[in-house]
């Protein structure tokens, strides 16, 4: 990360996970204003631990998480985020306007005038191509138009860190180079900080700043470049990793016992059982 940078997130020898259950420990890493960092790893590996902490749903278990110089709380607004799993009901009559609209903000919605809020709702749905979808209902859209409704939502409160969980899943090829360019977009012209949860790196590599692979009960981080290579794998996964590239800089990673799947669906395994199951202990 360049010195110049201000640094958003902080960890110090963090550890994470549940009481009864440790996913990583001795974690430190910073990321710096305006970076796009990918988050790795097989299922379980703890990438949905990070991001609850990130966003104050969980609590370190050791070390250190600083977002903008401070503990992470609930509800910070300089923070958006969009789930993986964001269920919408077929027959949801809600139209994609009014989803965005209420993004604008949980704590102090109505605060503006109704046309404000419209027009505010329509600007940031032009912003990434779609403002054609504000008038149609959330249940007859495809996948890849409410991704960009729900990264609308999350942008209209001009958030300056933004996480999106597995935004790329269940997108086609060409749908994920355009959705991932979109993002790029938005980071490079509003200076926001990304990071983004997803299997495919393919897509991403060529738009990434930073890398953090979760693995194995430990993170290693840093560009692409550096963390993407078979002995830096080897290293985090403590067996035989062996990083492929094709002719097209498209890379392949063999050896691990739970394989990334490249055009699959993550349900992030361990770490949405123990948000269920920890939920009543916040």
């Amino acid at each position: 990360m360049e010195k110049n940078k201000t640094s958003v997130v902080v960890a110090q020898n963090l550890k994470g996970g549940y009481p009864a259950h440790v996913v990583w420990d001795g974690v430190d890493f910073s990321i710096g204003q305006g970076e796009f960092v990918a988050v790795l790893g097989p299922n379980g590996s703890g990438k949905t631990t990070l991001f609850r902490m990130l966003l104050g749903l969980s609590k370190p278990l050791g070390g250190s998480l600083m977002v903008f110089g401070e503990t992470p709380r609930r509800g910070n607004p300089r923070i958006g985020y969009v789930p993986q799993q964001h269920p919408i009901d077929s027959e949801m009559g809600i139209e994609a306007l009014q989803l965005v609209r209420l993004g604008l903000n949980g704590n102090h919605w109505g605060t503006g005038s109704a046309s404000q809020g419209v027009e505010e709702a329509m600007a940031v749905l032009k912003t990434v191509g779609a403002e054609e979808l504000a008038h149609r209902p959330l249940g007859v859209l495809s996948g890849g138009e409410l991704q960009r409704v729900f990264l609308a939502e999350a942008l209209i409160g001009k958030p300056d860190l933004l996480l999106l969980d597995e935004p790329l899943a269940n997108l086609d090829m060409r749908r994920e180079s355009n959705f991932v360019q979109l993002i790029n977009d938005v980071v490079r012209s509003r200076n926001v900080t990304v990071l983004l949860i997803a299997h495919n790196i393919n897509p991403l590599l060529p738009v990434l700043d930073r890398v953090i692979y979760v693995a194995n009960g430990h993170i290693a981080n840093g560009k692409p470049s550096d963390v993407l290579t078979s002995k830096s794998l080897t290293d985090l996964y403590d067996i035989p990793i062996e990083v492929l590239k094709d002719s097209r800089g498209r890379i392949a990673i063999i050896g691990m016992e739970e394989p990334i799947d490249h055009h699959g669906h993550e349900n992030h395994g361990d770490d949405e059982r123990n948000y269920r199951e920890h939920q009543h202990h916040e």
